[in-house]
This record gives C-alpha cells, sequence and structure tokens, in this order.
C-alpha cells in the first residue's frame, strides 16, 4: 500500500472497519433513451444498483483499505439508444479523485469520456466478472475501469504503482477483443478508445509522464501547504516532459485525458508565480492544450 493510505491505515486501524478500495458514484442519464424511442424500460432503474455493487463490493487487490481510504471515482453513464431490448449504445465519463495531503482540497487524477460504452443487460442475466473469461461487456467494461481508476490512483502515489492494475486491464482487453463485437475494444478506429487508453498506459514512450504524475501528486500537491514554490516547478517539470512525449507521440490519449481532468488547476497553480513562470506556462499550455489557449492566455496578461 502507498505511504500516505498506510499511514492513515495504521492510525485508523483500531476503529475502522476495512472496506473494498472503491468508493464509485454511479449515474445513470436516460432521458435521450426515453425521448427518442418513448418507451418506459422499467428495469433500467436497476442498472445503477447492479453497477454500484460491483464496483464497490468487489476486491480489486490484495491491499487492506480502511473505509476512508477508498478511492473516490465516479461513473456517468448516458444511455443513447437501444436497438433491442436489453442492448444499448451509450456513453460514459469516468472520474477519480483524491485527497490531497494537508489540506482539504481533493485533485481530480483523471477524467475520460467513453464514446462506445455499449453493452446488453437484462434483469434476468446474471452479473458475473470472471478474470480470465470474456462473458459479457457490462462485466468486462465495469472491471475495465475499476483496474484503469486503481492504475491511475496508485499512480499518483508511487512511481509506476498502476503496474499491477495496467495488466488487469490489457488482459480483459485482449479477453474482449476476441469476444465482443465493440470495436472499442480494438486497435483500428478511434485512437481515443478503451483499446489505445490502455496501450497509453503501457506504453515505455509514457513512463516519464507517468513519473511525472507521480512527482506532481507526491513531490508537488501533496507539499503544497509548506511549499508552493516546488509545487510551480513540479508542475513545470511535468508539462516540459509532456511536450517532449508529444513529439515523439502526439494525440495520445492519455495525455489529453490528463487536461480534461487537470486544466483548471495547472491554471490555478501557475497563475500564482513569477512572471517568468507565467510566460513559460503560458507557453507550454497552449501549445500542448490549444483549445483553452484564450483561457491560460490570463496567465500572461
Amino acid at each position: 500500500m502507498n505511504v500516505i493510505k498506510m499511514l492513515i491505515f495504521l492510525v485508523c486501524w483500531g476503529g475502522v472497519a476495512q472496506a473494498q478500495e472503491l468508493n464509485c458514484q454511479v449515474t445513470i442519464n436516460s432521458d435521450q433513451l426515453f425521448a427518442q424511442q418513448k418507451t418506459d424500460f422499467a428495469y433500467v432503474s436497476q442498472l445503477k444498483g447492479i453497477i454500484t455493487e460491483f464496483m464497490n463490493n468487489r476486491r480489486w487487490s490484495n491491499d487492506q483499505f480502511a473505509v476512508n481510504e477508498r478511492i473516490n471515482c465516479a461513473m456517468n453513464i448516458n444511455l443513447v439508444k437501444s436497438l433491442a431490448q436489453g442492448v444499448f449504445e451509450a456513453t460514459a465519463q469516468i472520474t477519480v479523485s483524491r485527497p490531497v495531503y494537508g489540506t482539504g482540497y481533493e485533485t481530480t487524477t483523471f477524467s475520460y469520456v467513453d464514446r462506445a460504452f455499449n453493452f446488453v443487460y437484462l434483469p434476468t442475466t446474471p452479473v458475473y466478472f470472471r478474470e480470465n473469461q470474456f462473458s459479457d461487456d457490462l462485466t468486462s467494461l465495469l472491471a475495465y475501469y475499476a483496474n484503469v481508476i486503481m492504475a491511475v490512483d496508485y499512480d499518483t502515489f508511487s512511481k509506476q504503482g498502476g503496474n499491477p492494475f495496467i495488466q488487469k486491464a490489457f488482459s480483459i482487453t485482449n479477453l474482449a477483443q476476441q469476444g465482443s463485437p465493440n470495436a472499442s475494444w480494438q486497435p483500428s478506429g478511434d485512437r481515443r478508445n478503451r483499446y489505445w487508453l490502455v496501450e497509453n498506459l503501457q506504453n515505455q514512450q509514457l513512463i516519464p509522464f507517468r513519473d511525472g504524475i507521480y512527482a506532481y501528486h507526491r513531490l508537488g500537491l501533496d507539499i503544497f501547504a509548506a511549499n508552493p514554490v516546488q509545487v510551480r516547478k513540479q508542475t513545470l517539470n511535468l508539462l516540459t516532459t509532456i511536450r517532449t512525449i508529444g513529439l515523439q507521440l502526439p494525440n495520445s490519449v492519455l495525455i489529453s485525458s490528463f487536461f480534461d481532468a487537470k486544466s483548471q488547476e495547472l491554471y490555478n497553480i501557475l497563475f500564482e508565480g513569477t512572471s517568468a513562470e507565467r510566460q513559460k506556462a503560458f507557453d507550454l499550455l497552449s501549445y500542448l492544450d490549444p483549445a483553452k489557449t484564450e483561457n491560460y492566455r490570463k496567465l500572461i496578461q
């Protein structure tokens, strides 16, 4: 277990029950589905409970977690279309956050939109996940994202701490490629799909980025209260690393997801810097995240 979580665990050992790893808040929006098809799918309401139980009541590691150590995350599912009874086309946004040591602030560590979160669900079908066998898209999707959530959280507490979970997510992807019709498990097509997300997580060219994520959180944000200058240094170091990686591996979905999660936080941290730091920050951010250039421009105005 990572250092901070271990300390919390030791302090709370005497009076806090042990728990599973995830504290996943699940929401399901079916407005678009009902508006288009004018059909009342009575069993849709059961999905939230099924998914919540799957994510939160299953063990995803051998580590011991206290209740207040659980990883905060959210899965917001939007049901778009039903091609037949129980057959859904959907999108989903997955976000992960963690507390910053010594503050009341919680930082978003990951934000990703899956635009092909397609699955089959009927109340009569058991929801059962097998690690070494593809059963169905719903359980594979949930297990895949549970392991991605674990990976990105552990990466913020120790260098490449998420490796075991990345391997599990990759194994789930390989099995799904053989059993699922969903193209988002495949390397062809959309370079922002699930295959490319886990490919990026294990890509050796992106190891410096993952190491930079650790430094940004543990050697930067977690000492923010004591040393904000160090936070800005780690932030600029990470942005410089991302620029170097981007020259070799443009359009990385992992890096795009980082800016989706962190753009406002990066701005807030660097806004307090010196004029030289703010100019460097603007140059890097406007290059790496051009869609938000006008917001970043406030750094130099």
